[in-house]
């Protein structure tokens, strides 16, 4: 009969506790002297078979498992870069001619200048009239 546990420890402690009955009840009943009988004898050999199977299990447990083989990927032909039409050269920009005319920091405050001696002028002429 196969055994089809993943742990056989269950399997030994009921075979070692009817194995236990069965020696105290043979001790007690016709002495320690006595010879096994014949259920005794077949619990030690049950319990001997499933200690050889756990010491198995144990044994292949510490073997290495064998890994599933990745699949290896084929590899994609590269794209063709897309043509792109090339942009058509921009006329160089021309300077401004503003920027010549464009009054100086001083010919400013002379201009502020003046314009605060006009208004001051303008001023005085308006209260004598």
């Amino acid at each position: 009969m196969p055994v089809r546990f993943a742990s056989l420890s269950r399997q030994l402690e009921r075979n070692g506790r009817r194995l236990h009955l069965v020696v105290a009840s043979r001790a007690f009943s016709h002495g320690a002297g006595e010879p096994a009988d014949d259920a005794e004898q077949a619990l030690r050999e049950e319990r001997r078979r499933l200690k050889d199977e756990q010491k198995k299990r144990h044994a292949q447990s510490l073997q290495p498992r064998p890994k599933a083989v990745k699949p290896v990927k084929e590899a994609k032909p590269a794209k063709a870069p897309k043509a792109k039409a090339p942009k058509a050269a921009k006329p160089p920009k021309e300077a401004k001619a503003a920027k010549a005319n464009k009054p100086s920091r001083a010919d400013k405050q002379t201009q502020k200048a003046a314009n605060v001696e006009a208004a001051k002028k303008a001023d005085k002429k308006s209260a004598k009239t």
